[in-house]
């Protein structure tokens, strides 16, 4: 992995938030739109995916964080690929913890297949984490879970989605709420109106309100 863009805390580093790109982005594509919605004392961690050939785009090589290999929800997935990059995510996480950042000050984040990475990692993870973000995304092997949720079960989630989104299916998010809310306490989901497979105003705006409710200095 090449080094992720990294945005230090303003004020005294007591809590991270680490965000996945989508496919065939990097992680200088959502930095500057974390850094402005941060809060000062958070440290924002913008990692870019390994390049690897994607499936779905005819083999061709780009940033992904695991294959792609199906747009349909019951299609195959690339189940090794995914533990594969969950357990990088968890390396990221242990780093943190090992420059004196509890788990549970940590947020995960992501858009799209980043958003994707970030449900599947945070409930694959043991210990406690602040909360996720995903935009935009859905669960991967949802058909493993609630069986394969080992942590993390009661932190908040916020799940975005617009309705008109033509790569990943609004349908798709609400089922992943659905499914999530079967075993998941505090899963919020919110829709944006004519929104298509991107983000918007409003979403930033309910993002920076979420982040501040979760890590308060």
């Amino acid at each position: 992995m090449t080094t992720p863009v990294v945005i230090a805390a303003t004020t005294r580093h007591t809590a991270t938030l680490i965000f996945f790109h989508g496919l065939g982005d990097t992680g200088h594509g959502w930095a500057t739109s974390m850094g402005a919605i941060k809060a000062p004392h958070m440290k924002v961690i913008c990692p870019t995916a390994p390049t690897m050939p994607v499936t779905l785009n005819a083999g061709f090589k780009m940033p992904s964080w695991f294959d792609l290999r199906s747009l349909d929800a019951t299609g195959p997935e690339d189940e090794e690929g995914i533990r594969k990059a969950a357990e990088m995510v968890h390396g990221m996480i242990a780093e943190e913890v090992a420059a004196g950042i509890p788990s549970k000050r940590i947020v995960l984040g992501g858009f799209s297949q980043g958003g994707a990475l970030a449900l599947y990692s945070a409930l694959t993870f043991p210990e406690p984490l602040a909360g996720v973000i995903a935009l935009s995304a859905w669960l991967p092997l949802h058909q493993k879970f609630p069986a394969n949720a080992v942590g993390n079960k009661n932190i908040p989630v916020l799940q975005c989605h617009g309705d008109c989104d033509p790569i990943v299916p609004y349908k798709w998010g609400q089922m992943t709420a659905s499914l999530l809310k079967q075993f998941m306490s505090k899963v919020e989901f919110k829709t944006y109106s004519g929104m298509m497979h991107s983000s918007c105003d409003q979403e930033m705006q309910d993002m920076k309100s979420f982040i501040e409710k979760l890590v308060k200095p």
